[in-house]
């Protein structure tokens, strides 16, 4: 079969657009993503119908959501996730997860949405990608506040992969043979990380890695790709969600990877630009292609959603942030919470996997995105001018 790139041309161009016309105008604080889905709309069907998703589009966004998953378990510090912070921050998700079920119950009831366990999930996660950078640029990345924010965005990333993996496999089966799935993998996860990290002691290996990593072998993200496809591709054999294997990918490499500034400085760089510059974009201009706008502006009903659905993440995402009032005192409680109620990334793949399962409509796929897109615009901006 003789495959076709035109499609793919313009995905790459919109890409290569998005974060380019940002730049030419700085004040503008925009995250790039959230003008890719945009342009990505544009150029879909819904609006122009330049684009359609072909095979090549396809693999590589699949790639381009492995990758997000990847890189966000890969911005883990194990080191905060520890002491009061580890505790207060998982507090924090209990709340937020108790408050998410109570707010989807009152949804339900009132016929704005049909699985309520699902859209509470997919409202219960922070978006680490968007916040990290911010928080960077702040210089608040290793301040307390930011510590706090960081352990509590990845407990969040980190609970509600695993809770939809759980709890809407797209095999059918039992919670408990899926609780043993996820045991399995996990075994699996724990086995492949101390391989690693004991061939890494290994002279010879490490010498080895050391003299191939910055040679045309790039034998390092050679070996991370191998690692990322094959947790991805066991946890698809086992019937678990491509991304929660990415997840744990990134994490391992995460808990192994502790000499990185000593013997390879750029190791991280490659991966972030290879994710970045190359599959991501790719994933989110497709996630506005397939973006479906005619069933958000058909629907009376689910146009009058996404404000509901902002106000649910704040409320969700927001209302734990009082229990920080202690270690960061009261005038960062507010930034905190505009912060965490920052989604996109998981919304967007979270609501792929509920219209694959039928848990969830195409409008409401879409008012949720909808949503999202408003707290990447709206939610930061506020907090910035707050810190």
């Amino acid at each position: 079969m003789e495959l076709e790139f035109t499609n793919l041309l313009i995905v790459s161009a919109v890409a290569f657009t998005a974060p380019f016309l940002l730049g030419l105008a700085p004040s503008v604080r925009l995250p790039a993503v959230v003008l890719e889905i945009v342009l990505g709309i544009v150029i879909g069907p819904s609006v122009l119908g330049w684009v359609q998703v072909d095979e090549p589009i396809a693999v590589l966004s699949v790639l381009g959501l492995a990758f997000l998953l990847f890189l966000a378990g890969l911005e883990i510090d194990f080191h905060q996730l520890r002491g009061r912070a580890l505790k207060v921050a998982s507090t924090g998700f209990a709340v937020s997860f108790a408050i998410a079920l109570v707010v989807c119950a009152g949804m339900k009831a009132a016929g704005l949405i049909d699985d309520l366990v699902f859209v509470a999930i997919a409202l219960s996660a922070t978006s680490l990608g968007i916040i990290i950078p911010i928080l960077k640029d702040h210089g608040q990345s290793g301040s307390a506040f930011g510590q706090l924010v960081i352990a509590a965005a990845t407990i969040a990333d980190f609970a509600t992969i695993i809770l939809l993996s759980l709890l809407f496999s797209r095999d059918s089966r039992s919670t408990t043979a899926t609780l043993i799935l996820l045991g399995l993998l996990a075994l699996v996860v724990v086995a492949v990380g101390l391989a690693i990290a004991g061939a890494e002691r290994l002279r010879p290996l490490s010498a080895t890695l050391r003299r191939l990593q910055d040679t045309t072998a790039q034998i390092r993200i050679r070996g991370t790709f191998v690692l990322l496809i094959g947790l991805a591709a066991l946890a698809s054999t086992l019937g678990l969600e491509v991304i929660l294997g990415a997840f744990l990918a990134g994490a391992i490499v995460t808990l192994v990877d502790m000499d990185r500034e000593m013997t390879h400085p750029l190791f991280r760089t490659k991966l972030e630009a290879i994710g970045f510059g190359v599959f991501i974009p790719v994933f989110f201009v497709t996630s506005g292609v397939r973006y479906d706008l005619d069933a958000l502006l058909d629907s009376t009903s689910a146009l009058a959603t996404v404000p509901v659905f902002l106000l649910a993440l704040l409320a969700i995402r927001g209302l734990p942030a009082l229990l920080y009032k202690p270690l960061i005192g009261r005038e960062r409680v507010l930034p905190a919470a505009l912060l965490q109620a920052t989604s996109l990334p998981f919304i967007v793949a979270a609501t792929a996997i509920g219209l694959e399962l039928g848990v969830i409509d195409p409008a409401g796929a879409a008012a949720l995105i909808a949503a999202g897109l408003l707290s990447v615009v709206a939610f930061p901006a506020l907090a910035v001018g707050r810190l």
